[in-house]
Parts: C-alpha cells; sequence; structure tokens
C-alpha cells in the first residue's frame, strides 16, 4: 500500500529522514498532531479537548498541544510529574484513571489535581479522604456499546447505570461535588451510531439523578476517534456534525459542558514506524506464504496488532508482482507474530535488509513498547 495519504514532498522528507538513522524507530510529525489538534476544535468549539497522554507521551507532542491550549488526561502520578513538569497547569489536568492508590489520589490532590474520574465505591470513598470537595466524574459501563470498536474497553471500566446513581449520591453525602457523567465508545470506533447509543443513556441519567435535586455539570464522551488503517473512517468532521447533531437532539439548549479525551484520533496518522527485514523464510517447499520477520514486533511497538484488531498499512518502496505473506516480528516469544490470517501481501522482490514502512503508528506504539524484552532497546522516536 502506497502513502498517498501523504504529499510526495511530505514522503520525500520522511525516507531521506529514516536513510539516516538505524531502524527500528517512530517518526511523528508535529505538523500532522497541529493539524488534527486544530481540527478537533474546529469541529467541536464548545468542547474541551483533553490529550490522552498515555496514546502518545512524547515530550514534544506534549509541548506542542500545551502551547495549543490543549488540555491533557492523565492515568498516573507519573504522568501527572511529566505534564507538570512541562509548565502545565494543574487546572488542565484530569486524572482520568478509575483505578488508582490512595495515596496517588492523594499526592494528586497535593499537586492541585481537582477533577477526576470513578466507578466504583472504593474509590468514591478514597477520593472523599484523600481530595475532598474535588469534582468527579463517574464512568458508565459501555459494554455492548465498545464491542463494534477495533480495540474495545468493555468489562474492565464503568459500572451499570443503578451503581452509577448510587455513586452520585454516595461521592455528594461524602462532600466531593458530582460533576458529570463520562463514557468511552471504544478505541477506534468507527460506528458513529454507538455516540448515539451512550449519549441516549446519559441524558437518561440526567434525568434520573437531577429527580435526587443533584445537578451533573458536564459529561466526558472520552475518545474512541478512529484513525485511519487498512481500514477507512469517515472524516472527522462527519463524526462530530452526527455526535453535535445527537447532543442537540437528546440534549438541546440545555447541553452540559463537554469533555473529549483523544489520543489515538489526535496522533495516530501522524506516526510512521520504519522497520527493516530480518528474514524471509517458508516453512516446507510448498508453502504458498512467505514468512516476513521484521526487527520490530509486538513486543517493541506493534502491541495493538495482537489478535491482529488494528491493521496498520505496511508499505515498502520494493515494487512488482506480490504475494501472500505473514509478518513476523524479532523475538524468541512465538506470540510475536502481527499478521498471520489477515491478508497482506508484499511484492516478491521484497529482500533481507529492505525497510518496511507501518503507517499511522503515532499511538500506542512507543509508548507500549517493552523496555528489554529479549534485550531489544524501547522503540526510539524522532520528530520532525
Amino acid at each position: 500500500m502506497h502513502p498517498n495519504a501523504y504529499s510526495p514532498a511530505e514522503w520525500e522528507k520522511i525516507v531521506a529522514f529514516s536513510a539516516t538513522k538505524e531502524t527500528p524507530f517512530l517518526l511523528v510529525s508535529l505538523d500532522r498532531v497541529r493539524r488534527k489538534f486544530q481540527a478537533f476544535r474546529t469541529h467541536f468549539p464548545n468542547a474541551k479537548i483533553y490529550y490522552a497522554v498515555k496514546a502518545n507521551p512524547g515530550k514534544e507532542v506534549l509541548t506542542l498541544l500545551r502551547d495549543l491550549g490543549s488540555y491533557f488526561d492523565i492515568a498516573s502520578v507519573y504522568e501527572l510529574d511529566q505534564m507538570l513538569d512541562l509548565g502545565v497547569t494543574p487546572d488542565r489536568i484530569s486524572f482520568g484513571n478509575t483505578i488508582k492508590k490512595a495515596r496517588h489520589v492523594r499526592e494528586a490532590y497535593d499537586k492541585g489535581i481537582r477533577l477526576f474520574a470513578s466507578d466504583s465505591e472504593a474509590d468514591v470513598r478514597h477520593l472523599a479522604k484523600e481530595a475532598p470537595g474535588s469534582r468527579v466524574f463517574f464512568r458508565l459501563l459501555m459494554d455492548a456499546v465498545t464491542s463494534d470498536s477495533d480495540w474495545p474497553l468493555s468489562r474492565k471500566f464503568g459500572c451499570q447505570p443503578r451503581m452509577l446513581t448510587e455513586l452520585v449520591s454516595l461521592a455528594a453525602d461524602l462532600g466531593l461535588e458530582p460533576y458529570g457523567i463520562s463514557f468511552h465508545v471504544g478505541s477506534q470506533q468507527r460506528e458513529i451510531p454507538a455516540w448515539d447509543a451512550a449519549i441516549t443513556q446519559v441524558r437518561d441519567l440526567y434525568d434520573q439523578i437531577g429527580r435526587n435535586d443533584i445537578h451533573l455539570k458536564a459529561m466526558n464522551m472520552g475518545g474512541g476517534f478512529p484513525a485511519d488503517y487498512l481500514v477507512k473512517s469517515n472524516p472527522l468532521s462527519v463524526y462530530a456534525e452526527e455526535i453535535n447533531r445527537y447532543l442537540d437532539l437528546h440534549f438541546g439548549d440545555s447541553t452540559p459542558a463537554i469533555y473529549l479525551e483523544p489520543g489515538r484520533g489526535l496522533v495516530g496518522e501522524a506516526g510512521v514506524l520504519v522497520s527493516e527485514v530480518v528474514s524471509i523464510a517458508k516453512k516446507s517447499k510448498t508453502d504458498l506464504k512467505r514468512w516476513i520477520y521484521t526487527d520490530v514486533g509486538i513486543f517493541n511497538g506493534l502491541m495493538e496488532t495482537v489478535d491482529e484488531s488494528i491493521k496498520y498499512p505496511a508499505y515498502t518502496e520494493k515494487t512488482g508482482e506480490t504475494g501472500d505473506v505473514i509478518l513476523a516480528g524479532p523475538t524468541c516469544d512465538s506470540l510475536d507474530i502481527m499478521y498471520e490470517h489477515y491478508k497482506y501481501q508484499l511484492p516478491l522482490s521484497l529482500e533481507i535488509g529492505d525497510r518496511i514502512f507501518w503507517l499511522s503508528t503515532g499511538a500506542y506504539t512507543a509508548s507500549y513498547s517493552a523496555v528489554e524484552f529479549n534485550g531489544f532497546p524501547p522503540l526510539k522516536t524522532y520528530y520532525l
């Protein structure tokens, strides 16, 4: 697949830069990050955009988004320290992870964080004790909705509607400020009606909770906005048009403050992961598929290919007739096979030492990379 999403000049710059570096490495276009952030701001003018730091915590990315006026969603006190070290003030940071140690809640509170997410009684009690008076988003379980996404986030996060209403009342009784309801429709969600189903549930919960004289002020719609991989998605403008229509339909003039937490949708298409072919083999003389082993795999950047969930476009400058391949990584682990069942094809002229460019790899690649599995170092990242 040719990287036709890039202009010839842009791609030439990527290839020229790559020729000087040892593979594997991730190359991130800061200009693409900038353009996508501006697109989110344009299409969701009334929303606060909280970048999901875990998607790509590169200092250059975070600094750019800081200067563009982004807010930030963190998953740990370690990400919090990273943001504070970059001069981001606590009022631009939310602690969105519902799973956190009580002492980390206190640490975040002591450092100025006043916006948290929760989905369990134990966590609400921790928040009341360690972060008194803080605002809280209550995360709704989206089990059915997220099943259509390429990387579901069901079961582990959120709670059922009845429990959510009970947690809201408990939080209010304990002196916290029930601020809103949050949800996540699943990472890489291409089905736009998933947002309609979620917003419908939130509207019903707003009404139920309001009858208890607790008036929520915000709705956090999380992430889920897709990047373009082998399977293309609608432009962000189409998602925004439909989601804004759902909001108007269900809330009208009483639409709450809207929070978004894009990660993949903001930085995914900004990355190119450059790898080298280490070996090419067949398992028998009659084998119709070649095994292509590269110096990047599941453990050093391509974790999201587990179960072949995310299908990255793979491009090589070799041309000519193509054939079916199985793509695998370099480690001594049989799990380290990226694509065996999905039909990837690469040129028959491909040789050991040739490079493979993995497109749309700006999110959840370097941040997922193992530290030293099999001794391989973490994935290097460069910025253009």
